[in-house]
């Protein structure tokens, strides 16, 4: 897989990708003769196997299987985020077709008043330690 350098625009909308390939899945999953309830059930079951694929990127990047040693990158890691992130979006607009990109904005302007309401009211309490920055250079 080839992934552009550098940030992309950030106003460039995935969503007519997203339906594209929402379309062309199920158009395929209607041939085998799948009701649209059983590709909505798929479809969310592949949001935990790219999330799994997540997780094992994230174990070979810090190396903790003793078989595998350091076996992904962090560039890896994060091609696997953005795997799931994709996987989401299609499933969600292959159970609400054009209605997704709304739905979306709403839930994550909810979401994001949510927590972002922790930084207003000047809460730290809710913040967890994490990995130093510098664990997320790619090691050679």
């Amino acid at each position: 897989m080839s992934i552009p350098e550098g940030p992309l625009p950030s106003d460039a909308p995935p969503w007519d990708d997203i339906g594209r390939l929402a379309a062309l899945f199920t158009s395929l999953d209607t041939e085998r003769g799948m009701t649209p309830e059983q590709q909505w059930t798929l479809q969310a079951l592949k949001i935990s196997e790219e999330a799994g694929e997540t997780a094992q990127a994230v174990i070979g990047a810090w190396g903790t299987n003793p078989r595998k040693g350091r076996s992904h990158t962090w560039r890896q890691v994060q091609e696997e985020v953005a795997d799931t992130a994709i996987t989401s979006l299609v499933s969600l607009y292959r159970m609400l077709g054009e209605e997704a990109p709304a739905f979306f904005a709403t839930v994550l302007a909810e979401k994001s008043a949510k927590f972002l309401a922790y930084e207003t009211a000047g809460d730290q309490g809710h913040r967890a330690p994490c990995a130093p920055a510098a664990d997320q250079q790619e090691r050679h």
